[in-house]
């Protein structure tokens, strides 16, 4: 097929890989702009940027797709069909109409549960034992359109990293397999139960909530790893944890409780196995406690 791909962060460039494994011919590939990064504030371009040009092929970066002549110049692509995959920008109808199959999405939770943002974060946060893919067609709501296949994950105790990776790569599998025959997965209409949704990750939502326990402290953990990153502060510090595990200790939340860090949620505790902190590389805790001690009675915020 000639196809269009859209998409922007890591997530998406299995995808990319995928189908030009397949066979596909990719007309272009669209990006959200490089955007300022790093304490220079450099432009920097997106992963999937770096690999389309890696594989020489044509790269677009608009700032919207709203304006007509950007949207005349996607449908003079004539393409079959265009596949995106945390993409970042809304695609407006006329460039829903545009391919002659139309849009396919790759997105990262099985709807309708986790429609937007950031699927694979809450479904964690929620504490979903199941997660997957779902390739489906694109319309103009909020990931409301037809689905077309589907590909479940456990959960367990991945973090948001390790899932994304793992999701990235089931749905480049799965969507060669409906682009390699569209008719044998036909669109069947979202349930109308089970509807939730996935709102932007806020940075806020990363300073670890000690008093909601540990079970809640340590999904924080695992869902905002890599990024934003779960974190306390102490003496004005932010130090990141990495990773956690829970502890069936009592006691006052965010107070340390022993001299490995062992830090109270109330009923039970949560013990940080690495940590990082502000500028320096990630270290196991007690390499932490070597440098930076946090004797038992700290409170932490």
């Amino acid at each position: 097929m000639r196809l269009i791909f859209m998409g922007t962060p890591d997530f998406a460039v299995p995808a990319l890989d995928a189908l030009v494994a397949a066979g596909h011919e990719i007309a272009a590939v669209y990006c959200q702009p490089p955007r300022p990064a790093g304490r220079g504030k450099a432009l920097q371009h997106s992963q999937v940027q770096r690999r389309a040009e890696a594989l020489g092929l044509e790269v677009r970066t608009p700032v919207t797709l709203r304006d007509a002549d950007e949207q005349a110049r996607f449908a003079a692509l004539e393409a079959d069909a265009a596949v995106v995959a945390a993409y970042g920008l809304i695609l407006p109808k006329p460039i829903l109409a545009a391919p002659r199959l139309g849009c396919f999405n790759i997105h990262a939770s099985l709807l309708p549960s986790w429609r937007g943002a950031a699927p694979i974060q809450r479904a964690i946060l929620a504490g979903d034992a199941v997660t997957g893919v779902t390739i489906m067609d694109m319309e103009a709501g909020l990931d409301t359109g037809p689905m077309r296949a589907t590909v479940e994950v456990e959960i367990d105790r991945k973090t948001a990293g390790a899932l994304t990776k793992e999701l990235a790569e089931k749905g480049a599998a799965l969507m060669v397999q409906v682009l390699g025959d569209p008719s044998a997965y036909p669109s069947r209409p979202q349930p109308e139960d089970g509807v939730t949704y996935a709102s932007k990750i806020e940075k806020a939502e990363a300073r670890l909530d000690f008093s909601a326990g540990a079970v809640a402290a340590e999904r924080q953990v695992r869902a905002f790893n890599p990024a934003p990153g779960a974190f306390f502060e102490l003496n004005g510090e932010r130090i990141r944890i990495l990773s956690a595990e829970m502890d069936n200790t009592a006691g006052g939340p965010g107070l340390v409780l022993d001299d490995k860090l062992l830090i109270g949620c109330g009923t039970d505790a949560l013990r940080p196995t690495r940590v990082q902190r502000a500028g320096r590389g990630a270290m196991s805790t007690e390499e932490l406690l070597r440098g930076f001690p946090i004797p038992p009675g700290t409170r932490l915020s």
